[in-house]
């Protein structure tokens, strides 16, 4: 017995599976597309500047390092490290600080 499917698949000129096509809620359920994307704005800022993401994404959103250091416990200097361009966050680091910006931590993550 054959199970229904919500999705055709496509196969190429070898003969193999190239495409799927499925139902648009169901692509939006699966691959949601404002998850983890980061704006190009924010990579604008990272790359012509010279800065981290963190730091791209703290100007990007209009917030001080002092209103980041007080949404992390910690101090202004403390948020410096954490944006300096050779920064390498620890994973824990990494989810606190994208908690305090509003973003996930894949958007910090490049």
């Amino acid at each position: 017995m054959n199970a229904r499917i919500e999705f055709q698949t496509i196969l190429g000129a070898d003969g193999l599976p190239a495409f799927v096509v499925l139902p648009y809620a169901e692509f939006m359920r699966r691959f949601d597309p404002d998850r983890d994307l980061v704006p190009n704005a924010v990579v604008n800022l990272a790359m012509d500047q010279g800065w981290s993401p963190a730091r791209a994404w703290r100007e990007h959103l209009g917030l001080t390092q002092a209103v980041v250091a007080q949404r992390l416990g910690v101090s202004q200097a403390a948020v410096a490290q954490f944006e300096a361009a050779e920064a390498k966050l620890k994973p824990a680091t990494r989810g606190k600080l994208a908690a305090a910006l509003g973003v996930s931590t894949e958007q910090l993550r490049w």
